[in-house]
C-alpha cells in the first residue's frame, strides 16, 4: 500500500462509517420501514425501588429549596475507537430513579422547584426524566442508529413505560434545554448540576446560567448526593444482601475451579473468568475489577492483571464482588490455600488478620466514629508485628500518629462505605465520612490485611511472599452490626472444611 499525497475532504468524525455497506436507496427505506406488526408489550410494572427512590428525592429536595437540580445518567465510555464499554448509569441517577443495569444512557433527571409542598409527595420539587424514546419504525433511526435503533439494541421502553416503571414523569430529551432555561438566569432559578457526567448536559447548563459561583453550588449537590447514600434504606439493604449472597456462590465456583486454575499457565485468569461468568449469569456484572492474586501477587494490593500461575502450596487472595441488576455491589475478600490446607506460616499470618477483623467488627455500634473501626484493627496489627520483633519500637509507640511503622505491612484503610459504588459516598464531607458517627443502616467493609513482599528483608524468610486480606461487608444495627457476609467461612479451620466439602461434590 502506498501513501496518497492528497488529503480527503471527508471529516475524520465520519470515517468510521466507511466500513458500512448499509443500503441507502429510497426503495430500501420504504421497504424496511413497512410491514411491521404492533410492538410487543414489554410488560412493564412499577419497580420495587420506585417508592424508596421517591423518598430519596424528597430528602434531596429538602436540602435545596427553590433550586433546579440536574442529575444525568451519563453516556457510554469509549473503550477503543468506536466501541464502548457496557453502559452503567451514574450511581446518583440510579439511586434517585431506581433504574439499574444499562438504563438509560443520555437520560437526565431534573428536579424542578415548585411552590413548597406542591411537589411530588408534598415536597418542593417535581421530578421529570428526560430521555430518548424508542425510534418510530417509519424512521431511519429504527434500523440505522447503533446507539438507539431497535435493530441494534432491541426494543426499548416508551416514555409511558418509564413512567410506570419509575413513577416519574417522562419527557423527550429534546425538551431538556428549554426546561432547564425556564426562569433561569442571573436573577432566576439557580441550576445545580451533577457535573462531569455528561459533557452535553454540562455545555447546555453552562450556556444557560451566568452565575460565576455555580461551580461551588454544583459541588454542594455532588456532596449531598453522596451523603444521601450514607444510610441505606430497606430496599438497599435487601439488594446488598442479594449481591453478597450471589458473591458467596461465585466464591464457591472458584474453589471448584482451582484444579483447572493450577493446570493452566495463567491460572489467575481462570479464577477471574470463573467469577466473571458467574457475575454476568446471576447479576449485572462484577462491581469492580476482580483481584485474583496468587502467591507473591497477593502482596500487591490492587493486582488486577491476573495473568499469573496458581500453584499448589500457595495462597490465592480473591477480592471480588457481584453487582446486582440494581447496581448494588458486594465487596468480599478471602485468602484461600490453593490446595485446601494452610501451611503453618500461612495460618500464622491469617490468624492475625482475622483477629484484627474481629476486633474491628466488635467495635462497631451506633455512636462511635467511622475512624474508630480502623483504630481497633490497627491496635491488633501493631501488637502482633511488634510481638514478632518486626518493629524497632513498641506497639504503643508505633500507634502514635507520628509513627505508624506497623503500616508498612498494611498501608490501606480498614473500611469504606459500600453501596451503588464499591467505594460509595466518595464525595461526602470528611466530617460525615471519616469523622462521621455511625448510624443504623450504614454499610461498609471491614478488610484488614498483612502483606509481606518476597524481598522484604525486615520479616522472617518464612513469611516473605505471603499476603492475606479478609474482607467482610457489615451493616450497622441498633446495638452493634450484622455481617452481610456471615455465611462465608472466615476462620482457617472453617475455610479448609468449606473448601473440602465443595471439592467432594
Amino acid at each position: 500500500m502506498t501513501d496518497s499525497p492528497e488529503t480527503s475532504d471527508q471529516p475524520l468524525g465520519t470515517r468510521g462509517g466507511n466500513r458500512s455497506l448499509r443500503p441507502t436507496s429510497k426503495r430500501f427505506l420504504d421497504f424496511v420501514t413497512s410491514g411491521w406488526g404492533p410492538r410487543t408489550d414489554l410488560g412493564v410494572t412499577r419497580s420495587p425501588a420506585a417508592d424508596f427512590a421517591a423518598a430519596r428525592r424528597a430528602r434531596l429536595s429538602a436540602r435545596f429549596p427553590g433550586a433546579r437540580l440536574v442529575v444525568p445518567a451519563g453516556t457510554p465510555a469509549v473503550r477503543s475507537n468506536d466501541t464502548d464499554f457496557r453502559f452503567r448509569p451514574h450511581a446518583a441517577f440510579a439511586h434517585l430513579t431506581g433504574l439499574g443495569m444499562e438504563q438509560e444512557p443520555q437520560a437526565v433527571l431534573v428536579l424542578h422547584p415548585v411552590e413548597d409542598g406542591a411537589g411530588d409527595g408534598g415536597s418542593g420539587h417535581h421530578a421529570v426524566l428526560y430521555l430518548n424514546p424508542p425510534a418510530g419504525r417509519d424512521t431511519e433511526e429504527f434500523f440505522a442508529d447503533s446507539a438507539h435503533g431497535e435493530f441494534w439494541v432491541g426494543a426499548r421502553p416508551a416514555l409511558a413505560d418509564i413512567e410506570v416503571l419509575t413513577g416519574i414523569t417522562a419527557e423527550h430529551l429534546d425538551g431538556l434545554r428549554d426546561a432547564l432555561a425556564k426562569d433561569a438566569g442571573a436573577d432566576g432559578v439557580a441550576i445545580l448540576l451533577l457535573a462531569g457526567v455528561d459533557e452535553a448536559v454540562d455545555e447546555v447548563v453552562a450556556q444557560i446560567r451566568a452565575d460565576e459561583a455555580a461551580g461551588r453550588s454544583d459541588e454542594r449537590l455532588a456532596e449531598a448526593l453522596s451523603e444521601l447514600r450514607l444510610v441505606k434504606d430497606e430496599h438497599e439493604l435487601a439488594q446488598l444482601q442479594l449481591a453478597v449472597d450471589t458473591t458467596i456462590e461465585g466464591f464457591a465456583k472458584v474453589v471448584r475451579a482451582l484444579p483447572a486454575a493450577t493446570a493452566h499457565r495463567r491460572g489467575e485468569r481462570v479464577v477471574e473468568g470463573t467469577f466473571l461468568g458467574h457475575a454476568r449469569q446471576e447479576g449485572n456484572d462484577v462491581g469492580y475489577h476482580t483481584i485474583a492474586a496468587a502467591g507473591e501477587h497477593a502482596t500487591t494490593l490492587h493486582w488486577t492483571d491476573n495473568d499469573g500461575a496458581v500453584r499448589d502450596g500457595e495462597l490465592l487472595l480473591l477480592d471480588a464482588g457481584v453487582e446486582a441488576d440494581s447496581l448494588y455491589t458486594a465487596d468480599v475478600t478471602r485468602t484461600l490455600p490453593v490446595n485446601g490446607t494452610y501451611t503453618d506460616a500461612q495460618r500464622k499470618v491469617y490468624q492475625v488478620v482475622l483477629d484484627a477483623a474481629d476486633a474491628a467488627i466488635a467495635a462497631i455500634r451506633p455512636g462511635i466514629r467511622f475512624r474508630d473501626v480502623h483504630a481497633a484493627a490497627m491496635a491488633v496489627i501493631a501488637d502482633r508485628v511488634a510481638a514478632w520483633g518486626l518493629l524497632p519500637v513498641s506497639a504503643a509507640e508505633s500507634l502514635d500518629p507520628d509513627a505508624q511503622l506497623h503500616r508498612r505491612w498494611m498501608v490501606h484503610g480498614t473500611s469504606h462505605h459500600l453501596g451503588l459504588d464499591v467505594h460509595d459516598c466518595a464525595q461526602a464531607r470528611a466530617e460525615m465520612y471519616l469523622d462521621g458517627v455511625l448510624e443504623p443502616g450504614m454499610v461498609f467493609t471491614v478488610e484488614p490485611g498483612l502483606y509481606f513482599k518476597s524481598d522484604d528483608l525486615l520479616v522472617p524468610e518464612e513469611l516473605r511472599g505471603i499476603g492475606v486480606r479478609i474482607e467482610d461487608d457489615v451493616v450497622v444495627t441498633e446495638d452493634g452490626c450484622r455481617l452481610l457476609t456471615g455465611a462465608l467461612a472466615r476462620t482457617p479451620d472453617d475455610v479448609e472444611a468449606w473448601m473440602a466439602a465443595l471439592r467432594e461434590r
